[in-house]
């Protein structure tokens, strides 16, 4: 027997603004406390959780002694997770920075930190007390619910400030027997289809992500000419179209490669059978675009995504 884990995302519903406030006041202590714990272990070459909590909890706990001290602990891990990844990038030689940079924050809570309060309501510990808001149900979250998985203790939180709501990402674990694959499905991922080899036939699956790609080029080369005229090159109207296109170009993406990929396991979950994957290395649209000078190709080959449909299939 083994252990999974899946991750449901649920939202609130929409807070009154002085509940709201207390969430934002309660981010910006968290976010200090992670920028912080960052900074001091890029410099001193720490990727593990335990050592950076052994020396900088007391620190940080004693920064906010209104808060509940477990927050200083969830930061150290997500600090630790952060550093991990930037030293990783940096022994590469792709980190850019000299330090990561906490963009976006999602709050780290453990079981002392929050608690499910029955199917539509959640109470999390905050520097005002406990805050309990109520949650939307979703088919997603109560799939798992009704098939016989737990909730585990911890989770994560993010603050969506345009609908004044909290989004939630609970983790849900199942104890599940090992899995023996009797027959193999190979998948041989390409631009526009994946070919796929089910019971010794191969079946071609369009996916047409290269008219995808090319329909939202030429739109923002229609978008960038028009802009410059009006507004001058580099105009803030002209970056809102272009964060809307590309927006809507990657779930568009992500759309298709999710249908696709559970289309593909599922056939392969009826046979019993173990997927092999072509193994295409780190930087694959590197390789690819080596000999190509074709720019417009050459964006096609990096907006493909080859991976990206590994990833969702894995």
């Amino acid at each position: 027997m083994s252990e999974v884990t899946r991750t449901v995302i649920v939202r609130s519903a929409p807070l009154s603004r002085r509940t709201f406030k207390v969430f934002v006041e309660l981010e910006g202590m968290y976010r200090n406390m992670v920028e912080q714990l960052v900074l001091y272990a890029v410099d001193n070459g720490i990727t593990k959780f335990t050592r950076l909590k052994a020396e900088r909890y007391r620190e940080v706990r004693s920064l906010y002694p209104q808060l509940p001290s477990h927050y200083a602990y969830t930061a150290c891990q997500d600090a630790a997770e952060r550093a991990h990844s930037f030293l990783r990038l940096r022994r590469m030689g792709r980190a850019r920075k000299a330090y990561p940079e906490v963009r976006s924050v999602s709050i780290w809570l453990d079981d002392h930190l929050w608690r499910a309060e029955g199917l539509t309501s959640i109470s999390m510990a905050t520097h005002r007390g406990r805050v309990r808001v109520s949650i939307e149900l979703n088919k997603h979250f109560l799939r798992y619910v009704n098939r016989g998985w737990r909730l585990a203790s911890e989770a994560r939180v993010k603050l969506d400030r345009r609908e004044r709501r909290l989004i939630f990402y609970l983790a849900f674990r199942k104890e599940v027997s090992e899995y023996r694959p009797k027959v193999y499905v190979t998948v041989d991922v390409n631009e526009d289809a994946e070919a796929v080899l089910i019971d010794g036939v191969v079946y071609l699956f369009e996916t047409d992500l290269s008219r995808v790609t090319l329909g939202y080029y030429y739109r923002r080369k229609r978008v960038q000419e028009r802009y410059d005229k009006v507004y001058g090159p580099g105009s803030r109207p002209a970056r809102r179209v272009f964060r809307r296109l590309s927006n809507n170009e990657r779930v568009l993406k992500r759309e298709i490669r999710w249908k696709l990929a559970t289309l593909i396991v599922r056939e392969a979950a009826k046979r019993q059978a173990a997927i092999v994957l072509e193994r295409l290395g780190r930087e694959p649209a590197n390789h690819m675009i080596e000999r190509i000078k074709d720019p417009q190709l050459r964006h096609r080959i990096f907006q493909a995504a080859f991976k990206g449909m590994q990833r969702a299939i894995e």
